[in-house]
């Protein structure tokens, strides 16, 4: 029974389903045109793709290695003297052997019963000869035709076991080919797979500060909005990202700010150490908008010092799990206690620093989101997509109304945003007496 062929069979067809699904090229990026990705298969079925590719793979590998043991015994069997087939070969060659010895005393016995012929006396003597030479002729016939039938014997049991040996090694070629196949499916997989675990930039991914002051005064509280916009094509989970930090003041001191964000119910203080994720927006379809309220606090013994607040937006869509925004930043100046500054205009936004646009790493799936606000809503103000700028891949919005009765999204880090592979897990610490907080690299490994 050839089990390896008909498995190799089976590992070809396995192997032909994740085929079909990478070569759909998944490089575009979350806000590409529905046209042109109308056939790009989901981040999902990739990872699919390539779990089943590597069942294939394992699965081939191991009727190769099957295989390979199944050749070397068939190979070593037919070589042995007590196989039938060689046995049958050794029986026929020494059968052509012994009629080709029959033919060569018959021919022997011809040529005798010829001289005896020539050299018989008188009529008597040499009709007997006659007699003895026709039977010596119609001896080497039967010894011819024996002969003739030992050969075509010896050389079918000799056909029979070369014919044993090629389909032993032809069935493991194919168990080979098919383990070649599936090493290139394999690898075609992993690559798609890579290509869409890349983080893409999506410029029309905004957030923005709204009534963040320019000026804050010692000992007063500010309260301000994070307004997260999404301008792609895509339906995006999305998770705004927000560090509020004062200039000179080192990583694990006590902060002379204290900025909490709302979730609805209650407040949430960030950590003021280093960007984190907050306001977790599971489902963000195009052209729409979500506001999350913040608020500041100044210590009241706060000096005189240059602040700023930066702000993006990480996402993930169907098709790609690391979709990251551009990075905002606001600079913005602390005032002593009492100060009067007079009408104070809202701080805009600057240039970003070659340290700012940073991405932090993210909790995994089943770990406490960042915010300390696991399940909790957070309320947003959202607006319904009207018009599209023409050539700038956003949307237009009606007018911000802000309510309480806006769309509630849970808190945390979305499950997209998982370090990609362990080369890129490494944080990069914040820098004691740094200007500016070192923002720990993001990765996003699913």
């Amino acid at each position: 029974m050839r089990l390896r062929r008909s498995l190799a069979v089976a590992v070809a067809v396995a192997v032909t389903t994740p085929v079909a699904l990478f070569t759909a090229a998944p490089a575009l990026a979350a806000g590409a045109p529905a046209a042109q990705t109308q056939n790009q298969p989901t981040y999902a079925e990739l990872k699919k793709a390539a779990a089943d590719a590597q069942k294939a793979y394992e699965k081939a590998l191991a009727a190769k290695e099957e295989g390979q043991e199944k050749v070397k015994a068939t190979l070593e069997a037919l070589d042995s003297d007590t196989h039938p087939l060689k046995a049958a070969t050794i029986t026929a060659d020494k059968a052509a052997e012994e009629a080709a010895a029959a033919e060569t005393a018959a021919e022997k016995a011809v040529r005798d019963a010829e001289a005896a012929v020539e050299a018989a006396q008188g009529e008597t003597e040499k009709a007997e000869a006659e007699k003895a030479l026709e039977t010596a002729e119609a001896d080497l016939a039967k010894a011819v035709e024996a002969k003739e039938k030992a050969d075509a014997a010896a050389e079918a049991a000799r056909t029979a076991l070369d014919d044993a040996r090629v389909a032993a090694v032809r069935e493991y070629s194919v168990l080979k080919k098919a383990l070649d196949d599936a090493l290139a499916a394999k690898e075609a997989a992993e690559e798609a797979l890579g290509t869409a675990e890349e983080c893409v930039r999506e410029t029309g991914l905004t957030s923005l500060a709204v009534g963040l002051p320019a000026e804050v005064v010692a000992g007063t509280t500010v309260d301000f909005t994070l307004r997260v916009t999404n301008g792609t094509e895509r339906t995006l989970t999305v998770d705004p990202l927000a560090f509020v930090h004062v200039d000179g003041e080192r990583g694990g001191e006590k902060s002379r700010l204290a900025v909490e964000w709302s979730n609805g119910s209650g407040w949430h203080a960030l950590n003021g150490n280093e960007p984190e994720h907050i306001a977790h927006i599971d489902t963000m379809a195009p052209g729409e908008r979500s506001d999350v309220k913040l608020r500041m606090t100044v210590a009241p013994d706060a000096a005189s010092a240059d602040a700023f607040a930066l702000f993006a937006a990480d996402a993930s869509s169907a098709y790609r799990p690391c979709v990251l925004g551009p990075m905002k930043r606001y600079d913005f100046e602390l005032l002593p206690a009492g100060s009067d500054p007079g009408p104070v205009d809202d701080a805009d936004p600057g240039q970003t620093g070659k340290d700012d646009d940073q991405r932090p790493a993210t909790a995994g799936p089943g770990t406490t989101p960042q915010g300390g606000a696991a399940g909790q809503p957070v309320t947003t103000a959202r607006t319904t997509p009207t018009t599209r700028t023409a050539g700038t891949g956003t949307y237009g919005t009606t007018a911000a109304t802000a309510t309480t009765g806006g769309t509630l999204a849970q808190t945390g880090t979305s499950p997209a945003l998982v370090p990609l592979g362990a080369a890129s897990a490494v944080a990069v610490a914040l820098g004691a007496g740094a200007v500016l907080a070192a923002r720990r690299r993001m990765t996003a490994d699913r």
